[in-house]
């Protein structure tokens, strides 16, 4: 892909999140983000102690609540405005200012596991991204995204209502889709993709006493599956490679 393309699609993401309507992300752990991370570990088979890169972690709400939970976290982003933002909040995570697409040499096969969590829809091109994953990752390392579906129209109400949100920046949804992820997994080598789909209330709702039942009853509806709102991507990257 042209390198101009890129870099313009970079710059025009690190101000997106460089603008004050963007706001400050809390490092809160409410049952809806809990639930999150317990589905993408629970896909990535990592226990407490294994290292760990938070990809595209911006102002670290993941990163902590992983250093939390007892893993060698390391974060990388694009942005050194979100980075300066982790690093006052919780100087504990070791970050990189780098595109995962090319990441410094000194990380490669440093990582049990590459998480990210709603980032690869801001990327442009995907087989790029996965490949940078996959240096990343050691043999038998896994690769697992958590990202919006692209089936579920809330999420189109929801960027036009939501102030500072901007179709430019969020229409990678459209690429979320099995097929395509799968193909550029497999383009960087890596193995075995699969997709999970989870959830159904808002984080409003779903932070209520009742949200976790609901989401329950909704996730045993067959006819639902493809309309669920999230979506975890996994492949692993082979032995020896």
């Amino acid at each position: 892909m042209d390198s101009q393309l890129i870099q313009q699609h970079n710059d025009f993401q690190r101000d997106y999140y460089s603008r004050p309507a963007r706001g400050t992300i809390a490092h809160t752990a409410s049952p809806y983000i809990r639930r999150h991370l317990d589905e993408v570990l629970r896909i990535a088979g990592v226990q407490p102690g294994a290292r760990i890169l938070d990809a595209g972690c911006g102002m670290g709400r993941h990163a902590t609540l992983l250093a939390d939970r007892g893993y060698q976290v390391e974060g990388i982003e694009l942005s050194p405005h979100l980075l300066e933002q982790l690093r006052r909040q919780d100087p504990r995570i070791p970050t990189y200012c780098a595109d995962i697409a090319d990441p410094p040499p000194q990380m490669n096969g440093r990582y049990d596991a590459v998480l990210g969590f709603f980032v690869l829809h801001h990327l442009l091109d995907l087989n790029a991204a996965f490949a940078g994953v996959s240096r990343l990752i050691r043999p038998r390392g896994k690769a697992v995204f958590i990202e919006p579906n692209p089936a579920n129209p809330l999420y189109y109400v929801q960027i036009g209502l939501t102030p500072g949100m901007k179709w430019k920046a969020e229409r990678g949804i459209l690429n979320m889709r099995a097929a395509t992820m799968a193909s550029a997994m497999g383009s960087a080598g890596l193995e075995k993709p699969q997709v999970f789909r989870f959830g159904f209330l808002p984080p409003f709702l779903r932070n209520r006493f009742f949200g976790a039942a609901v989401d329950r009853a909704a996730e045993s509806i067959g006819i639902l599956e493809p309309m669920l709102p999230f979506q975890i991507f996994s492949a692993e990257k082979p032995h020896g490679a």
